[in-house]
């Protein structure tokens, strides 16, 4: 099961040009390109597909469903500022995405499954949604029973270190308590995702 989750993360990642987990980018630095017969091609994309496939990226950086990404557009559509720039902020304050970032989860899925699972707590209650938002001033900890585990054991280590981003600065993070502080609300620059934000308020406003 593991197996065929990871193979199809891979297959996903060469599809959209974006490595989604450690292994993906590995395997894509052997072929760096889309699967399938006619991956070595030349393609022609329409505005349509480019606009398609942008939005596919993000939901893809954060795991979203279709339906989620939809209703999180209509409410960065209904905010002050920039639409685009709304809805990666966010999608960033998401309970999972902040593991993910925090260092405590080495992939997205990983992150997620940690929460699900009731490894996290918000301000010292259990949350089991990843989709839950985190509010500034909100911490972040692996339960206290979790921390002895190999995985959270590891991650307090600082061994995901390797393949994540620098800790952003929306964060305060002490890794070694496996314990994160959401500072404040993320700023679009400051996100470590790889989106084209107009492309994708192109193709939810078409």
């Amino acid at each position: 099961m593991a197996n065929s989750r990871s193979r199809k993360q891979v297959r996903l990642s060469r599809a959209l040009g974006l490595a989604l987990t450690p292994k993906a980018e590995r395997y894509m630095q052997r072929r760096p390109y889309r699967p399938g017969e006619q991956g070595r091609g030349r393609t022609k994309d329409s505005d349509y597909s480019v606009r398609l496939k942008e939005k596919q990226r993000l939901r893809a950086q954060y795991g979203v469903r279709e339906s989620q990404m939809r209703t999180l557009f209509d409410e960065a559509r209904r905010s002050e500022g920039l639409a685009g720039e709304n809805l990666v902020e966010l999608l960033e304050m998401r309970l999972d995405a902040l593991v993910l970032r925090s260092g405590f989860a080495r992939t997205t899925a990983q992150a997620r499954q940690s929460v699900v699972h009731r490894h996290i707590l918000v301000d010292g209650k259990i949350v089991d949604r990843p989709s839950y938002r985190v509010k500034p001033g909100q911490v972040i900890q692996v339960k206290p029973k979790s921390q002895a585990s190999d995985q959270f054991m590891m991650a307090a280590q600082g061994v995901h270190r390797d393949v994540l981003p620098a800790v952003p600065e929306y964060l305060d993070v002490q890794l070694e308590k496996l314990r994160a502080t959401l500072v404040r609300r993320p700023k679009r620059g400051e996100i470590p995702v790889s989106c084209d934000v107009q492309m994708v308020v192109e193709y939810y406003s078409r």
